[in-house]
């Protein structure tokens, strides 16, 4: 009645067991067990997506994705799916593709069957067919209006996640490139979907939504199409509708529930559509799209339809010319750009539609410079792709590029379950099941006609050209209909044709030289049997502090280094602060070249700004790592720029510093709840004010005082014995000991970690800030706890597990006051709290009233709550606290945490869930009451509300009017400084072991 497929390619080092299945009705499947997971996972993938969308209904793949949530016949509460997985350690969630629509979750290992019970009955019998969903809709006293209604709901969540994308420019101009395809091809259509095309037109051409969703769930969910994928604790599943799963039991065991939970799906034999191999109409082609951007970007992008190359993964032609085109090195498109003064950044790749058509696209990064010399950056494009021909393929790049995914595939990572099913199931759509796995890393088939063939296909008479800019404001006359995004077409002259086809070349662009830091040494090195459990200090004086920790658990050749390099000048002021982030980007900006062979070859360098000073983190392949750290530290320590590139970065700095405005209002309100809350923080306006007084010189002087004294404290973690981190050291040793550091080191007490404002009992405030660039308006409500310690660590993490599907449920399912509800912990500079976060249509003072109801609300449903049921959440918490790293990295990670605390609390999840297991539900009650409640005696508010004046031009008389409710309960915050000023600090979170802090100690 099925099959199965126990030949699954995997990599050497992978210890899960795989199985693949096809069930009698068609569904593909993939197990996956591996006895040392601590969380299973569940996948499954239907090759259906927006691109089947009927034309007169756009957006209902996706609006069935939604419904699609809301109950079974066998499990018919709304959120009992998401409830189930809360109180199991778990959560889900999925999304619509133009070719494809995925579902997702994860949960503790011992909850897997009764998930993926619940997950297999929303593709069995979803409520939204006609009887279950009538009995629904009657259940809650309804009639034809109330099932309209019920619709209307759900149909506002679908608009609201459309408007929270309307202001991101990545949306809007990806639906401009759409809405210039032609008409009457699927690829033009609009996938998001909004209360306009699911309600008001459907409404006014008398068409059923809710039969038209039947209509569409039963044409294409089919288990022929399908494709799951599970990991279990003992062992993992996979499924392909598709659907995957991992999972701690046995493969026989994964095999048993899925044949017993997904042979009830319906075969319909559905066929996966075709699609014509071109979206564009001729005239397209040749021409230029000018679009306007609600930020400030510029960037060009030059674009050539292809045919869907899939079939020929084997041998990736459009690997290999994405490797070459996307080259940062010498002799590259991007070094050449950059020479100019014409670029910063530049990406290259394919993507394929599959049975239809591919795109090959090359973008671009402009300067204000480049954004005058677009034609003359594409002749550059031109010029490159004109001397791969004359090259012709070449053997040995394309070995390179086979020995690097050979290398990548062996020493593969182990990834999170969620992650991994959720590849696995894109994967199983398009690879055979034996080759699900490594078909993304063997590309290994030499087929250079199919390289010169796909080449032949990226020539100025198939291009498209898209170029991004606010400039064009004046230029543009036509506007896209959903996002209204204002773009103008014009044609590119004969002349500029002519031009870029010459077969002419340029001696400044050359193929990429062979790169120098592929690994040759793997060896692992030898574990002494007394190893220390966690990172100790190996060298500590005045300058430096030595971390290291050998790995005895990963076994890859692999590994991790950080550099925190602290001077106090660094975040002196706004002018400081700028200094040190230009010096940043300058360095990696001189870095690149250098650096993008190390990243090909898995060897990645991270530099990034700190309130403290800089820091830097190697992580990758052992065997290059000092190459890399010399080469670095060479920059660090003779310190030069080029001042052209100084003015370039001060200009792309200045406008991000600009474009903050225009982000989201949830992302404004978490940045002024950390402005208020934090010790010192800048401003982005004091930042930018602070701009004007940036000078290339400003920034050299900068620099060679940053340098001159340093403390530096580095955590070495992964295949590197002690003996090997003691000569690292000694490198960086050497550079320090060269400086004035030696002489006068930093003192302890000047790297004492930022500390966190405290609320007092009975403190309500409330900070207000309008916002322009967003039709949605945010309220966050901050509930601080007190200070860090691991009770209390471990009490707002059990506050945060207990309230958060019922907050997500209530208001967002329920009231359907916006698309982003957040509820979570947040633990900064020492301290502990609650936050609830709303992004909603609505004032945020009524959104803030809804979020109140609902603590006061679920207070009571906290007193009532069965023992069991508490339990479970208990239970539920610890599974996640308790959840293993996946990786060299992640345990690098959590150790680094400990350390640039300073708190050095190694085996802190233990810790707080020995505390957890502890809690009874009366000690959990009291603490809600005390200080999550709305009368709590211990309760302290810090409210912000992000408020939209954006007004809407298509409103109408009848539209709902902004309910504004009353604030008085708060103090407003009109001054951060008068603020600060009359609050008390928290203390920092004093180490877990007896370690003095770093740096020099006084001689007081």
């Amino acid at each position: 009645p099925y099959c199965r497929v126990n030949n699954i390619e995997k990599s050497q080092q992978d210890a899960r067991d795989y199985r693949g299945l096809q069930l009698e009705n068609g569904l593909k499947v993939l197990l996956i067990s591996d006895p040392k997971t601590d969380v299973s996972a569940a996948a499954l993938s239907v090759q259906v997506g927006h691109m089947s969308d009927p034309a007169q209904l756009p957006g209902l793949a996706h609006f069935c994705e939604h419904m699609l949530f809301l109950g079974t016949e066998k499990y018919p509460h709304e959120n009992g799916y998401t409830t189930y997985l809360s109180q199991s350690g778990g959560s889900s969630n999925a999304a619509t593709y133009p070719l494809m629509t995925k579902y997702h979750f994860h949960v503790a290992p011992d909850k897997l069957d009764g998930a993926l019970d619940r997950f297999a009955q929303f593709f069995i019998a979803p409520l939204f067919t006609p009887s279950a969903t009538e009995r629904e809709i009657n259940a809650v006293g309804g009639s034809s209006t109330r099932l309209f209604r019920f619709l209307r709901v759900f149909v506002m969540q679908v608009n609201s996640e459309h408007e929270k994308n309307i202001p991101s420019d990545l949306w809007r101009i990806k639906q401009v490139q759409r809405h210039l395809a032609k008409a009457d091809h699927a690829y033009s259509k609009f996938g998001s979907g909004n209360k306009t095309t699911l309600f008001e037109n459907p409404k006014a051409n008398n068409i059923d939504v809710r039969d038209e969703l039947l209509k569409f769930h039963q044409k294409w969910y089919s288990a022929n199409i399908m494709c799951p994928s599970e990991k279990v604790r003992n062992t993992g599943e996979t499924l392909l509708f598709t659907d995957q799963l991992q999972s701690l039991e046995s493969l026989d065991e994964l095999e048993g529930m899925v044949l017993e939970k997904f042979s009830e799906i319906k075969n319909k034999n559905v066929e996966v559509p075709d699609w014509p191999r071109h979206p564009y109409a001729e005239e397209r082609y040749g021409q230029k799209v000018k679009i306007v951007p609600i930020k400030d970007l510029r960037s060009l992008t030059i674009s050539f339809t292809t045919d869907d190359l899939t079939q020929f993964y084997k041998s990736g032609p459009d690997n290999y010319l994405t490797h070459l085109i996307g080259h940062e090195g010498k002799g590259s498109i991007l070094s050449e750009l950059r020479r100019l003064g014409w670029c910063n950044d530049l990406m290259a790749g394919h993507q394929n539609t599959l049975n239809g058509f591919g795109f090959f696209d090359i973008v671009v990064d402009l300067t204000q410079e480049g954004l005058a010399h677009v034609d003359d950056i594409i002749k550059i494009v031109f010029q490159y792709l004109n001397m791969l021909r004359a090259e012709g393929p070449k053997k040995w790049i394309f070995d390179e590029c086979v020995k690097l995914n050979e290398m990548r595939f062996r020493f593969k990572e182990k990834e999170q379950p969620e992650s991994l099913v959720t590849h696995a199931v894109s994967s199983m759509q398009i690879f055979p099941l034996e080759e699900v796995l490594i078909a993304p890393y063997m590309s290994n088939e030499w087929r250079p006609d199919l390289i010169t063939g796909l080449l032949d296909e990226l020539v100025p008479s198939k291009s498209r050209v898209v170029i991004v800019s606010q400039s064009f404001e004046k230029d543009c006359d036509q506007a896209e209909p959903y996002y209204k995004t204002k773009y103008g077409l014009e044609r590119v002259p004969q002349g500029t044709v002519q031009t870029w086809e010459k077969n002419d070349l340029n001696e400044n662009l050359k193929l990429a030289p062979a790169n120098s830091f592929i690994p040759t040494n793997f060896d692992i090195a030898e574990v002494p049997s007394d190893a220390p459990k966690h990172p100790t200090i190996i060298l500590d004086t005045p300058i430096l502090r030595v971390w290291h920790k050998q790995d005895n658990q990963f076994n890859k050749p692999k590994a991790c280094m950080t550099f925190d390099l602290s001077n106090p000048i660094a975040y002196l002021d706004p002018l400081n602060c700028n200094l040190n982030h230009m010096m940043v980007m300058l360095l990696k900006d001189q870095l690149n070249e250098y650096l993008y062979d190390a990243e090909l070859a898995s060897l990645k360098l991270n530099v990034s700004g700190k309130t403290c000073g800089i820091d830097f983190t190697i992580r990758g392949f052992s065997d290059k790592q000092v190459v890399l750290l010399e080469k670095l530290l060479d920059h660090l320590f003779d310190f030069s720029i080029d001042e052209k590139r100084f003015d370039i970065l001060k200009e792309e700095y200045v406008r991000s510093l600009k474009n903050f405005k225009a982000e989201q209002p949830y992302q404004h309100s978490i940045y002024y709840l950390a402005l208020l809350l934090t010790e010192n923080a800048w401003a982005n306006v004091e930042l930018l004010d602070a701009m004007e007084l940036v000078t290339y010189d400003r920034v050299l002087n900068f620099a060679k005082e940053f340098f001159q004294r340093l403390h530096t404290e580095c955590f070495i973690f992964g295949n590197v014995t002690k003996q090997q981190a003691t000569d690292i050291a000694g490198r960086v040793n050497t550079r320090l000991e060269a400086t004035n550091a030696m002489k006068l080191p930093i003192l302890a007490r000047q790297m004492l970690k930022k500390r966190e404002y405290k609320l007092i009992a009975g403190d309500s405030y409330l900070f207000e800030k309008d916002n322009e660039y967003h039709k949605s308006s945010c309220a966050q409500l901050y509930l601080q706890c007190g200070a860090q310690s691991d009770r209390t660590n471990i009490m707002v993490n059990l506050v945060s597990q207990v309230i958060s599907e019922p907050c997500y449920d209530c208001l967002r399912t329920k009231e359907q006051l916006g698309y982003i509800v957040f509820s979570g912990v947040r633990k900064v500079n020492g301290a502990n709290g609650i936050r609830i976060i709303v992004q909603s249509a609505k004032h945020p003072s009524y959104v803030e009233d809804r979020i109140e109801n609902f603590l006061q609300t679920y207070l009571q449903v906290v007193e009532d709550m069965p023992l069991d049921e508490f339990e479970r959440h208990k239970e539920a918490l610890a599974v996640k606290k308790l959840e293993k790293p996946k990786t060299i990295f992640q345990q690098f990670s959590q150790f680094y945490s400990e350390i640039a605390t300073q708190t050095y609390h190694f085996e802190r999840d233990e810790a707080e869930v020995a505390i957890l297991r502890q809690i009874s539900k009366a000690d959990f009650v009291d603490y809600f009451k005390k200080f999550i409640a709305k009368d709590g005696n211990e309760r302290r508010v810090l409210s912000v509300h992000i408020i939209s004046r954006q007004v809407d031009p298509n409103a109408t008389a009848e539209a709902e009017p902004i309910e504004v409710t009353n604030m008085d309960r708060h103090q407003t915050i009109n001054d951060i400084v008068t603020f600060k000023s009359c609050k008390e600090l928290y203390p920092i979170a004093l180490p877990f072991l007896d370690i003095k802090a770093k740096g020099a100690r006084s001689k007081l």
